[in-house]
């Protein structure tokens, strides 16, 4: 018997593990022949199967840079903060402040108020991290990261966003502040999380947001009283500082 281009067919054939003989030979390529085989469809990088080996390659590559990371306290805040502002200041006071205090700072790496925070901490000679998101208008990480980690997918980001931190310090943003402020907040209303502090920086910015929880939400029944607690709202540095800390104390 002959394959299709003429070789004679073994009698014995071995596929990893498989052993296969006489009329059970299989012709045609190896498996190492496909794999190095750069022809055919090429659709199959776009299928869900394909996508969830992807997220959790960058579980792992998340979990592998971080693991050693030790104490870290995460702080979330606009990219559009403008450089030299109040809050910008306030940004590199808070991320000096949480390094001499014994923790890393994590941010998402990006410009604004979280270039603030870990020029802080660098600047401080602590552990200055930043996890990255692949997005249309991507800006890359900022200067003063001297750990990056660029993430696909949000999930997987703000999984780790939770994973390494033990408090949250929140610094006026927008739509994704408050996506991960409110992730943290249901993680740890719902106790999915230990409890960890999380503080408001900035009254003035945050006043309307508290009183709308309070005023709307708390007073119509869709949250408890005590889920009011489950932050802090600050106007200074070192309060902050003392009140994302004193829970986790190292």
């Amino acid at each position: 018997m002959a394959n299709p281009e003429g070789a004679p067919v073994p009698e014995e054939q071995r596929l990893g593990p498989v052993l296969r003989r006489h009329d059970q030979v299989q012709t045609g390529t190896t498996t190492d022949q496909r794999l190095l085989d750069s022809e055919g469809p090429s659709e199959w990088v776009h299928t869900d199967p394909w996508r969830v080996m992807r997220i959790q390659s960058e579980f792992v590559e998340g979990f592998g840079a971080l693991a050693e990371l030790g104490p870290a306290v995460s702080v979330f805040g606009s990219a559009r903060t403008p450089r030299g502002t109040a809050e910008y200041e306030a940004g590199v006071r808070i991320g000096a402040a949480l390094v001499a205090a014994g923790f890393s700072v994590i941010t998402g790496g990006g410009p604004g108020a979280m270039e603030a925070a870990n020029k802080g901490a660098f600047e401080a000679g602590g552990t200055s991290v930043g996890l990255g998101i692949e997005l249309p208008f991507e800006q890359g990480m900022n200067q003063y990261v001297n750990l990056g980690v660029d993430f696909r997918y949000f999930f997987v980001r703000k999984t780790c966003f939770v994973k390494y931190a033990r408090g949250f310090v929140v610094l006026p943003g927008g739509l994704g502040t408050l996506d991960e402020l409110f992730e943290a907040l249901t993680l740890v209303q719902t106790r999915k999380v230990t409890r960890f502090p999380i503080v408001l920086f900035g009254s003035e910015y945050w006043g309307g947001l508290v009183s709308w929880l309070r005023e709307t939400l708390v007073a119509q029944g869709k949250a408890s009283p005590h889920d009011l607690e489950l932050f802090h709202l600050s106007d200074d540095v070192d309060e902050a500082i003392a009140l994302v800390t004193k829970e986790v104390g190292i």
